[in-house]
């Protein structure tokens, strides 16, 4: 299968390095539309009808994953093509899993991460899948971004529910609690939007859906709310995504 070419002008990677080394305040959006201008071929966006102009409404998207594919092309690619600034809940760290370098890097990943969370606006929250060490940090990053959410009622948020790589890009189930932050995020007033990221026919794909509001069942425990409201969003996505990447997804009425 053919990939697309994806690279980075000069003057962005040169314009980010200062900021990183400087603590200089970025457009991320502005940062988007530089790089996709030099991705070949140019991303097909399918749903166009469907990008909001403005908010308030939650981009939640697939976490799409091949080796070779750079995470944050999945969120450029947003912020490029949606004609507003989306806040996005971001990871705090890279963990490597099964590296030798796994230690040092999560220390350097940790220290840019949190960098570049400050220089985009940005809501850090810890990796994924959750560790007990992370409860109180994650607690925190939940209260933040519903204080964003709070204080700019009209904004664009996005998130990945799913918060790390997936085998083969299929679609997983997203983290205990990742629903229950959805629905909170969701009754705040941010109408769900979902979005499918994926690669095809050499392109990288964006499929944007209609936006929806939760309608869950009453009652049930707190675990069963949580996983409830993460299988309502994650089948939208998997009808934005080849057949091949919904996994058990796909097979939801």
């Amino acid at each position: 299968m053919d990939f697309p070419h994806y690279s980075y002008p000069p003057g962005t990677v040169l314009g980010l390095a200062a900021s990183v080394l400087f603590g200089r305040r970025r457009s991320f959006r502005a940062d988007g539309q530089a790089c996709l201008t030099l991705l070949e071929p140019p991303l097909s966006l399918l749903g166009a009808e469907n990008v909001p102009p403005c908010g308030p409404c939650l981009i939640t998207f697939n976490h799409y994953y091949r080796p070779g594919f750079d995470a944050w092309w999945m969120a450029l690619a947003l912020a490029a093509t949606v004609p507003a600034d989306i806040h996005f809940v971001m990871t705090g760290e890279l963990t490597y899993p099964g590296k030798w370098y796994a230690p040092l890097g999560r220390t350097l990943s940790r220290a840019l991460l949190r960098r570049l969370s400050k220089i985009y606006g940005f809501t850090s929250m810890p990796p994924m899948p959750p560790r007990q060490k992370d409860v109180q940090a994650r607690a925190r990053s939940v209260r933040v971004a519903l204080a964003h959410a709070k204080e700019h009622p009209h904004a664009i948020l996005g998130l990945a529910p799913e918060g790390g790589d997936q085998p083969g890009g299929v679609l997983n189930w997203p983290p205990s609690g990742a629903g229950r932050f959805l629905a909170l995020l969701e009754r705040a007033g941010f109408p769900i939007l979902p979005v499918g990221v994926y690669e095809e026919a050499g392109k990288l794909c964006l499929q944007f859906g209609k936006p929806f509001r939760l309608d869950l069942p009453g009652g049930g425990t707190s675990e069963e709310r949580d996983r409830a409201a993460a299988q309502v969003v994650m089948t939208a996505i998997a009808r934005l995504v080849p057949v091949s990447l919904r996994g058990e997804f796909g097979e939801q009425p």
